[in-house]
């Protein structure tokens, strides 16, 4: 059983919901990566999606597009976010890491190649922005036979026959996207999410994360009465960039753990 199911499974037994934070892998500074991560999972983060810097991030909005560029400049390529993987699980085994991207990196490496490097390093899961699922059933079993769960994309956009499609291949979560637009928007509709969960879960018993649009605990609360989990990253970014002379870690963990406390607060059973 992967870390994501079991983390699923502990949280619904729980009567908890998921907390799952975004950053950019790089950024704001290679060297305090890790330290984020940690400080994240401390705070209270019970999956971290990891960004994989790329050149043309076309998903994103201006926020992570900045961040990639930020990462970018500083040289961070594939083989770093896996060596960051690789050092937070030194002091980490239990929190579940996600990488997220796009397909050009992966093909650049190969994907047999990328995916024994990711299971050496300890990645539980890949999420390919651009990978639609009817086009990556190999790379998919390939995660699966390496342990790491494939996670797609879901929109308000996506058809019945999309929705059916990525139910028979992802597994770990599915992430619906809130919006229609990029990553980092903030007309938030929590009735157009609660009315499309349910026609996903009619197709698929593999839990739905919530992403695009959730900036803080009020928004977070909303959301998660119908997801199974928040996914959360243009804010957290955003808070990143404006931390001032406070560590990056220290501004990760004061902007999540407030979260974290509400989201148990409202949804603890």
């Amino acid at each position: 059983m992967s870390r994501i199911k079991q983390t699923f499974e502990r949280l619904a037994k729980q009567g908890r919901k998921g907390l799952i934070p975004f950053v950019t892998g790089g950024d704001p500074e290679p060297t305090h990566t890790v330290e984020v991560l940690l400080a994240l999972a401390k705070a209270g983060a019970d999956v971290i999606e990891l960004g994989v810097p790329f050149s043309d991030p076309m998903a994103d909005g201006p926020v992570i597009q900045r961040s990639s560029e930020r990462a970018l400049s500083k040289g961070i390529s594939t083989k770093a976010i896996l060596d960051y993987v690789r050092e937070f699980r030194k002091s980490n085994q239990d929190t579940p890491i996600v990488l997220m991207g796009y397909a050009n990196p992966i093909e650049r490496m190969g994907e047999g190649a990328f995916v024994a490097a990711a299971h050496d390093a300890g990645v539980d899961g890949v999420l390919v922005v651009d990978y639609p699922p009817e086009e990556s059933l190999s790379f998919a079993d390939l995660l699966r036979k390496s342990g790491m769960d494939p996670i797609f994309l879901l929109a308000p956009t996506s058809s019945d026959e999309r929705i059916k499609k990525v139910a028979q291949t992802a597994s770990g979560y599915v992430y619906y996207v809130s919006l229609k637009g990029v990553t980092g928007a903030q007309h938030l509709n929590t009735t157009e999410v609660s009315s499309k969960l349910p026609v996903i879960r009619q197709h698929t018993q593999v839990p739905v994360g919530v992403g695009f649009g959730i900036r803080d605990a009020e928004s977070a609360c909303r959301v998660a009465s119908s997801a199974d989990a928040v996914v959360i990253g243009s804010a957290l970014i955003q808070a990143l960039e404006a931390r001032g002379e406070q560590s990056p870690a220290d501004t990760a963990y004061a902007f999540l753990h407030p979260i974290r406390l509400a989201l148990d607060d409202a949804y603890s059973a």
